[in-house]
C-alpha cells in the first residue's frame, strides 16, 4: 500500500484551528495541540451559552419586573396572575423595558392588572 502525504490537507486543519484560536492566552494560541483542546471546550461552551443566554435574560426581566411590581405593591406572581386575567398580553421584555424606562406608565399596567 502507497504512503500518503498529508502536507497540503494537514496544514490545513491546522491552520484552521490555530485561526480559531487566535487571542487565546499564552500556548493555547499558538501551539497546535493546546490549541486545539482550547477551541474544542470554546465551542462546546459557546453553543452552551447560548441557550443560557435566553434564560439569563429572561430572570434579569422577571427580577426587575419583580422589583417594580413590589414598587406598586404587588408580587411578581400576583401581578403576572393578574395579567393574564385581564387578558393582557405584554411579554416580560417588555415590561421589565417599561418598568426601567418608563415606571408611570408600568404602574398604569399594574393598577389595570389590579381590577
Amino acid at each position: 500500500m502507497a504512503r500518503v502525504k498529508r502536507g497540503n490537507v494537514a496544514r490545513k486543519r491546522r491552520n484552521k484551528i490555530l485561526r480559531l484560536a487566535k487571542g487565546f492566552r499564552g500556548s493555547n494560541g499558538s501551539l497546535f495541540r493546546t490549541a486545539n483542546q482550547r477551541v474544542m471546550k470554546a465551542l462546546c461552551n459557546a453553543y452552551r451559552d447560548r441557550k443560557r443566554r435566553k434564560r439569563d435574560f429572561r430572570r434579569l426581566w422577571i427580577a426587575r419586573i419583580n422589583a417594580a411590581a413590589r414598587i406598586n405593591g404587588l408580587s411578581y406572581s400576583r401581578f403576572m396572575g393578574g395579567l393574564k386575567k385581564a387578558d393582557i398580553k405584554i411579554n416580560r421584555k417588555m415590561l421589565a423595558q417599561l418598568a426601567v424606562m418608563d415606571p408611570k406608565s408600568f404602574s398604569n399596567v399594574v393598577a389595570s392588572s389590579k381590577g
